[in-house]
């Protein structure tokens, strides 16, 4: 190797920090503060972050060995207290962005114009490129019926939106060009714009297939959860104790709903956009990307606050580690804290509706929420043929 490409290499440490940088880009539940104009050195590394808990906490330092040093944002004054000019104003910014549900670039977008808050590079609001071509599959579904709209039977190679984008810029074929001339006609705009209509489209719908990907992710974790729930009320000794029997099966019943609620989410996401292509227009498309951003804070903050929770679990009791008591003991003193806070954010959520009146289409991708269902729904049927009573388990009465 030269010392010119010995120099060009990147470091060990330079792929850790560009594999941490976009870890927090792409997370839910992870702001790095060095985004926002904060004038407190040591808050500029810092990252703000939500806890098993559901509260957020600045991060001031996280590595394998020393852990993580995290502070409330009401007492960060006691850790910066010889910089009180400079902390003031940085506090005012820190203690709103503790009030957001989440952190993924889509809800920080809508929040923080909401808060006011600049940031010092729009390019941290955006997924990184990695992130991008992992959503490629998923984002076929979306540009499928774009594609076919324009190029018909052709079916022309492209790894993201931006190659998408590239085909429109430059069309090889008349027909190609009398399609896009067409589709501009119904979109009311000019046939040069298209190429922007089409970053937007991709845009709208690639955030909903970053919270569709994390969907599918977390459906697989909440079913392995569901079977620990399970382990635990079939414990003897968790039956005996009507407290901890009753906190579980509540919590387990919490979960489903949660489930349940968001793959209805995305059904109807789903239904919409698969009929769009079918009569695309101006105010179609304005209504669709409506449905979908006004589902962020409140679609972000419950996959957020759930992610965490898994996160929890799975560091405490993944790999099979822990048995029946363990596990509710550990519900009960930490893991069903911060709970309500999901809860809250789903009562926030804006009515759903159908921007087409058409029948149902349903999704899918439903089998892993079935399966989930399905568990807890056992769960809950075994539970109500007795109630957890001291030395047994006992019919109830009316």
């Amino acid at each position: 190797m030269s010392l010119a490409s010995a120099a060009a290499a990147p470091s060990a440490a330079d792929k850790i920090d560009a594999n941490k940088k976009r870890q927090e880009q792409d997370a839910l539940h992870i702001l790095p503060l060095s985004i926002v104009p904060l004038q407190t050195p040591g808050l500029q590394r810092a990252r703000m972050i939500k806890d098993p808990r559901l509260e957020s906490v600045v991060e001031l330092f996280h590595d394998a060995a020393a852990g993580s040093g995290c502070v409330p944002p009401n007492k960060l004054a006691q850790i910066f207290a010889e910089q009180t000019e400079e902390l003031e104003a940085d506090l005012e910014i820190i203690h709103r962005l503790a009030t957001l549900n989440s952190y993924d670039v889509y809800t920080l977008r809508i929040e923080l114009r909401r808060l006011e808050i600049v940031v010092n590079d729009v390019d941290s609001l955006k997924l990184s490129d990695e992130k991008n071509r992992e959503l490629t599959e998923y984002m076929r579904s979306f540009t499928r019926p774009l594609i076919n709209q324009i190029y018909g039977d052709a079916n022309p190679d492209f790894n993201n939106m931006g190659d998408l984008v590239g085909l429109f810029k430059s069309p090889d074929k008349d027909k190609v060009l009398m399609n896009i001339i067409r589709m501009a006609e119904r979109l009311q705009i000019q046939p040069p714009d298209v190429p922007s209509f089409l970053e937007e489209y991709g845009d709208v719908f690639l955030s909903l297939a970053y919270y569709r990907n994390i969907v599918d992710k977390l459906m697989v974790r909440l079913e392995t959860f569901t079977e620990d729930m399970s382990e635990i009320l079939d414990s003897q000794q968790i039956k005996r104790d009507p407290r901890i029997s009753d906190t579980c099966l509540k919590l387990d019943q919490k979960f489903n709903d949660m489930a349940s609620w968001i793959a209805g989410r995305f059904e109807s996401f789903d239904r919409n956009s698969q009929r769009l292509w079918d009569d695309i227009n101006a105010d179609s498309f304005r209504k669709m990307k409506r449905l979908i951003s006004g589902h962020y804070t409140t679609i972000g903050g419950m996959l957020c606050g759930l992610q965490v929770k898994m996160d929890a679990w799975d560091e405490k009791f993944g790999g099979g580690r822990g048995g029946p008591l363990a596990k509710a003991d550990f519900i009960m003193a930490d893991f069903r804290q911060g709970m309500d806070v999901i809860s809250r954010i789903k009562k926030q959520a804006p009515e759903i509706h159908d921007i087409y009146a058409a029948g149902r289409r349903p999704g899918a991708r439903r089998s892993q929420l079935h399966r989930v269902q399905a568990r807890c729904g056992a769960t809950r049927r075994s539970m109500r043929e007795g109630v957890a009573r001291p030395g047994g388990f006992e019919p109830p009465t009316s």
